[in-house]
Formats: C-alpha cells, sequence, structure tokens
C-alpha cells in the first residue's frame, strides 16, 4: 500500500463519503430484519417485488426491475431500445461510464454503433445533438457527469433536449447512478426529473451508500423485456435480498439528507478554492461532488496529503490521478463521515493545506 492510501485509511475522520465499506454495512441493514422472512428466489417473492414496485413509484414509472448491477442494467436497456429503434445507433458523453469503464461491453455483447456527444470537458448541448450527421435510436443522458467533476445542464436544457427527442422518436435513457444527489440543486422530485426519460437506472451503492444493486425503471413492456435479458446475462442470482434490503434501508436512511450533503460540499469547496494552486470543478458544486485540480506535480502532492493526513488526522483521499506534469486531481463526494469532523478541526486542516501549498511553490 502507498504512503498517501496508507495514510488516508488510518486517519481518524475522512472528509468523503459515509464511512468505511466495512462488514458492518450489510449488518446494519439487517438489524431490523425479521429473521423468518422469506428470500427471493430468482427474481421473485415480496422482498424484491415490492421494492421495485417502491421505487417504480418513486421514479414516477410503471415498473422497475431490481439488478444486481448498473452496467447489466444499462446496457439491457439499450439493446432493447436499439432492438426496437430504426438503427442501432446509441449517443452519450465521451466521458460516459459506458465508454470508459465498461471494456466496451455495449458495443461488444449487444453490437451497438456508440456516437460520442459534444466535447469531453464539458457537457454536451441540445446544439450537439442537431448536429449529428447520422441518425440515432437512443440518447443517454449521465446526471450528473461524473467525470467532468458532477456536472448539471439546467432542468430548463433538459426539457428541451427531451423535448427535441421525442420530436424525432429518438428515446432518451438516464444515467442516473447519482440521480438522488442532483434532488437539492433543480429542486425537484425524482419522479419530475424522471418523466423526461423513457427508461431510468438507479445506483443504490453511490451516494446512498448500500452495498451494491441498480434499479431500471420505465413502461411496462420495457421491464418485462429488460427480465428476458436480465436471465440472459446472468443476473437472476438465486437470491439477491442482501443488496435488496441493504438498498432499501440506506435508501430511507439518507434520500433525506441529500441536501445536507449538497451544503456540506459547497462548504468544504470553497476552502479548497481559498488554498493557493487548488480549485475545484466546477467550482461552485452542483451536487455533494465535485473534483480537486492540484496544479504541482502528483509526487509533490502525494508528499503534502500524506504528511496533513498524518498529522491532523483528516482524510482528503487515498489516490490522486496523474493530468500530466505538474496537475493532478481526485474526486470528493460528502456524506455522513463530513458531520463527524469537529468543525475547527477540518477548517485548521484546511489552514495547514494552504500553507504547505505555499511553502511547496
Amino acid at each position: 500500500m502507498d504512503k498517501l492510501k496508507k495514510s488516508w485509511k488510518e486517519a481518524k475522520y475522512k472528509l468523503g463519503n459515509h464511512g468505511d465499506r466495512t462488514i458492518d454495512v450489510l449488518k446494519q441493514a439487517l438489524t431490523a430484519v425479521d429473521d423468518k422472512e422469506e428470500s427471493d428466489i430468482y427474481g421473485t417473492g415480496t422482498v424484491i417485488e415490492d421494492f421495485q414496485e417502491k421505487m417504480a413509484k418513486v421514479l414516477g414509472k410503471e415498473a422497475a426491475v431490481f439488478f444486481p448491477s448498473g452496467t447489466m442494467a444499462q446496457q439491457i436497456a439499450l439493446r432493447i431500445w436499439t432492438d426496437h429503434g430504426k438503427n442501432n445507433r446509441v449517443a452519450y458523453h465521451p466521458l460516459s461510464h459506458l465508454e470508459i469503464h465498461e471494456e466496451g461491453g455495449v458495443k461488444e455483447l449487444h453490437h451497438i454503433q456508440t456516437v460520442l456527444l459534444g466535447e469531453a470537458d464539458r457537457l454536451f448541448t441540445l446544439n450537439d445533438l442537431k448536429q449529428l450527421e447520422e441518425p440515432i435510436t437512443c440518447l443517454l443522458v449521465e446526471l450528473p457527469q461524473r467525470e467532468i467533476g458532477g456536472q448539471l445542464p439546467t432542468f430548463e436544457e433538459l426539457k428541451e433536449i427531451s423535448q427535441f427527442c421525442r420530436e424525432n422518436e429518438i428515446k432518451v435513457h438516464l444515467d442516473g447512478a447519482r440521480l438522488w444527489e442532483c434532488l437539492p440543486y433543480y429542486n425537484k422530485t425524482a419522479a419530475e426529473i424522471c418523466s423526461l426519460f423513457d427508461s431510468v437506472y438507479v445506483s443504490f451503492y453511490k451516494g446512498l451508500g448500500g452495498i451494491a444493486g441498480a434499479i431500471l425503471a420505465g413502461d411496462q413492456s420495457l421491464i418485462d423485456e429488460s427480465k428476458i435479458w436480465k436471465r440472459r446475462h446472468g443476473g437472476d442470482l438465486i437470491s439477491l435480498y442482501p443488496y435488496v434490503l441493504s438498498s432499501d434501508y440506506y435508501y430511507e436512511q439518507r434520500i433525506g439528507k441529500m441536501a445536507d450533503y449538497y451544503n456540506s460540499a459547497k462548504r468544504v469547496a470553497e476552502q479548497f478554492n481559498l488554498c493557493e494552486g487548488i480549485e475545484t470543478i466546477p467550482r461552485k458544486p452542483v451536487t455533494n461532488m465535485f473534483h480537486v485540480h492540484f496544479s504541482k506535480p502528483k509526487t509533490e502532492v502525494e508528499a503534502i496529503l500524506t504528511t496533513l493526513q498524518q498529522e491532523t488526522s483528516i482524510g482528503f483521499t487515498g489516490m490522486l490521478k496523474n493530468h500530466g506534469d505538474s496537475v493532478c486531481s481526485f474526486e470528493l463526494s460528502l456524506g455522513d463521515a463530513f458531520d463527524k469532523i469537529p468543525e475547527k478541526d477540518w477548517l485548521a486542516a484546511f489552514q495547514e493545506l494552504n500553507k504547505r501549498m505555499n511553502l511547496s511553490s
């Protein structure tokens, strides 16, 4: 284990997330569950069916199905839309999860042609969509766009994109892995946002902190067909209840705290931006997640953060991403862990960070 990661893991407090991902995360979710409650079996049973129905209502859709992973859920949604469409072309952002984190699964497994829409360092726009030279069957929209700091279009921009797609017989799919985190910024319910989309995927382990699992929601015909594809993908495990129960538990625990996490992110980002040679992207976060960029070489920042974490007992990060000779960054998502840090301690840690960034200039 490298020194930065070791100092982060050993820090008493962490700026980001909800705490360490230990077995206790599952144990807590099962505490109030009746020992006699029956397991789900191959996608059937009240434990999974009740949760699917609950999430369909939350997302404002006819039906929903639980998947062990969002990767599986989204590839299947796009496969269904392209099977029903006039072509097999799907458009998404150049830094979409499907493009950079899934080993080309949607292309290799489903023979879908992908179109990279817009530029990698910004959100795509309606104008980008209008300029496509060849027709597409489906547009995937990620809210927020994680790889560029969790940026979001305005709700009006979303409505315009959705309307254009419907007028041109293009299905719109929502990569809502972090949809819950968008609600405070938009000041909308999940159902209001999802009304702009034909299909929706949401995650239960990212902002909510569950074990694993995802929901795909849409009209009944989509969900019926997705269950067939789920079986084909091997997603119908004999039992999914550890994932389902933890998803429900942490949804109830944390959905009401999203505004608090968002406000914490704005406070923390402000402190980063006061430090020499540091800026956040976006400068003012629009969700509880943002990126922190340092205008110094990665090795130099690693040394600064390692010592700072050891001396202050506050973990900033355990990993830095290199962007060339003189820039590096990390991603930060605010959650329950931040509230456990005494305010005077984290403010003092930022003052010390600024001092050390100045000294190394």
